[in-house]
């Protein structure tokens, strides 16, 4: 259950950094939603494998590479998954904020990604 907690509190800090550079990218560049969401997909991602590594999990005994092979593995699939219910959502509803197709499509890939880097990348 600590693990958990400290996972929710390391993806709130990455829905943080997601949702800030979704907007950053919205506002200050000529992207749209779609494109503007891989950017910050990809810095929530790395974000959140740091702290995952130091804070939730703790460094894995494997070798940074394949530790961040496996992150990114999960990761991946992670993010479509993710991109995948965002997308799904704004061009079924294009009235729909960015913002909060952003909110359901995190939500839908959460426990996914906590089994994933908990069983697969930080595994004892």
């Amino acid at each position: 259950m600590k693990k958990f907690l400290r996972f929710l509190i390391v993806g709130t800090t990455g829905f943080v950094v997601d949702v800030g550079v979704l907007w950053l990218c919205l506002n200050f560049t000529p992207l749209g939603p779609l494109a503007a969401r891989i950017i910050a997909i990809a810095t929530a991602l790395t974000t959140t494998w740091l702290l995952n590594r130091h804070f939730t999990f703790g460094v894995s005994k494997r070798s940074l590479v394949s530790e961040g092979f496996r992150y990114g593995f999960i990761g991946a699939v992670t993010s479509l998954i993710n991109y995948g219910v965002y997308a799904l959502l704004l061009i079924g509803a294009p009235l729909l904020s960015p913002y909060a197709a952003l909110v359901f499509a995190s939500i839908a890939s959460m426990l996914f990604s906590f089994f994933g880097y908990s069983r697969y990348v930080f595994r004892r």
